[in-house]
């Protein structure tokens, strides 16, 4: 659902779109990632690295998932926020369920692959063994334009 924002959630996603950024900026689909501890402390910031990495699970929120569980020595991360410029496709929500993060805050929908609200909900399915809060509409403009410039470019260039 879309949801009242503190000013805790402006500054990590202002993180995430600096990462969205550094995406853009290295040829990636611009999505970045912030992993917040539940003390407030970022544990990742991450963005795709797909083409770099040669590796299709490269996506910014694994990237974040696996650093959070790396250096909390535990694949649950129980309390975790994650704030993301796009909705998780299929396999990062479901990893995200996996993890046992309380939330995730994301920037905009994704209509061709979004897993939270956009395709599937799995983020809130009661029939797996979690569920995982979520907000989203942050940034949301601003997510946007960066993803229709990429893609522009792309087009644009071949």
């Amino acid at each position: 659902m879309e949801g009242f924002f503190t000013p805790e959630d402006y500054y990590f996603m202002e993180l995430a779109l600096e990462e969205a950024r550094l995406a853009f900026e290295e040829d990636e689909v611009p999505v970045g990632a912030v992993l917040v501890s539940p003390i407030g402390e970022v544990l990742a910031k991450t963005h795709n690295e797909v083409i770099k990495r040669g590796d299709p699970t490269a996506h910014a929120e694994i990237l974040a998932l696996r650093a959070g569980a790396e250096k909390l020595l535990n694949y649950r991360l129980l309390g975790c926020k994650l704030y993301i410029t796009l909705e998780p496709c299929p396999m990062c929500a479901y990893a995200i369920v996996l993890a046992r993060l309380e939330e995730v805050i994301f920037a905009t929908p994704d209509p061709k692959t979004g897993a939270v609200i956009s395709l599937y909900s799995l983020l809130s399915d009661k029939r797996l063994n979690h569920q995982v809060k979520f907000r989203y509409g942050l940034y949301q403009r601003e997510a946007e334009t960066l993803l229709k410039e990429f893609f522009r470019e792309k087009r644009l260039s071949g």
